[in-house]
């Protein structure tokens, strides 16, 4: 398979390539791991006429955490992710994510701020980062704005993302109190993409549930909250009864789940239920 022909641009700093992306507009593309993006174009499911690979903006890569925020720069690796020293202590639900990415090649080379500017239905990152809440920086021809994790997928590979915009970085509230995370998949045999994922984020007060975040990820054709799920957590013990009634609630609401030769969309509400109620139970027993 052979991608229609096109410009390849490398630049070294944000400023060039906002420039680029203001100068060619519609007919660009940015190229952060290209995971994504180069087997669409092998496909010719795109066929930008210009890529600007950011690869070497050396300032969009870092971990941090300032003032409470953790903050994760767009060319973070999903590798970096996974072995980050300051995530497995203070947010071990994206260590965990990022283990579960594609292969060693993936991980490696892929990045965080393209997977969630991709927006494949099938991604892991989008469903991790509404669990924990988070927000999507993003910069353009206007500056620089956040947008909520829950507002940024729009709808298949669609994101609230402008022309001339650039993610620059996720950042959200580090965890606080007695907080216990987790993320399940059913793994594509083939791809590796999530069938179903669920990630999940539950802060305990006095042995009940004060707090959670559960992410969506697979079922429909964006990634979503699972606010019902949320709602039937909030003030309630985590035994296994409560758990397993509050994960009935994973696809309330969901009307376009992806059905394909794989899985129907029945079978993903069904696994979405299963695999929420699993999810739950672990990130319950992680609490602390």
């Amino acid at each position: 398979m052979i991608p229609a022909n096109f410009d390849y641009i490398t630049v070294k700093s944000l400023d060039e390539a906002l420039s680029l992306l203001a100068k060619h507009k519609d007919d660009a593309k940015i190229l952060a791991g290209g995971h994504s993006l180069l087997p669409a174009m092998k496909l010719r499911l795109m066929q930008p006429k210009v890529l600007i690979d950011i690869g070497k903006i050396k300032e969009l890569s870092y971990i941090k955490e300032e003032g409470g925020q953790i903050h994760i720069g767009a060319m973070t690796t999903h590798f970096q992710i996974e072995t980050s020293a300051l995530l497995q202590k203070s947010c071990p639900l994206l260590p965990e994510t990022a283990t579960q990415l594609g292969d060693m090649q993936v991980r490696n080379k892929g990045t965080i701020g393209g997977s969630v500017a991709h927006a494949d239905p099938a991604a892991d990152w989008p469903a991790a980062v509404i669990a924990v809440g988070a927000e999507i920086v993003v910069i353009g021809p206007k500056g620089e704005r956040a947008i909520k994790a829950d507002d940024f997928f729009v709808d298949m590979l669609t994101t609230s993302l402008q022309p001339g915009d650039l993610v620059k970085e996720v950042r959200f509230a580090a965890p606080k109190g007695k907080t216990g995370q987790a993320y399940m998949k059913v793994r594509h045999p083939a791809s590796g993409f999530a069938v179903v994922g669920i990630a999940v984020t539950l802060t305990v007060d006095g042995g009940k549930c004060s707090a959670s975040g559960i992410g969506v990820t697979g079922v429909s054709s964006k990634p979503y909250r699972a606010k019902s799920v949320e709602a039937a957590l909030k003030g309630s013990a985590l035994d296994a009864k409560s758990l397993a009634a509050a994960a009935s609630h994973a696809s309330d609401g969901i009307s376009d789940a992806i059905s394909e030769l794989y899985a129907t969309g029945e079978y993903r509400k069904h696994l979405a239920e299963i695999y929420t109620r699993r999810a739950l139970e672990t990130a319950a027993g992680r609490a602390k």
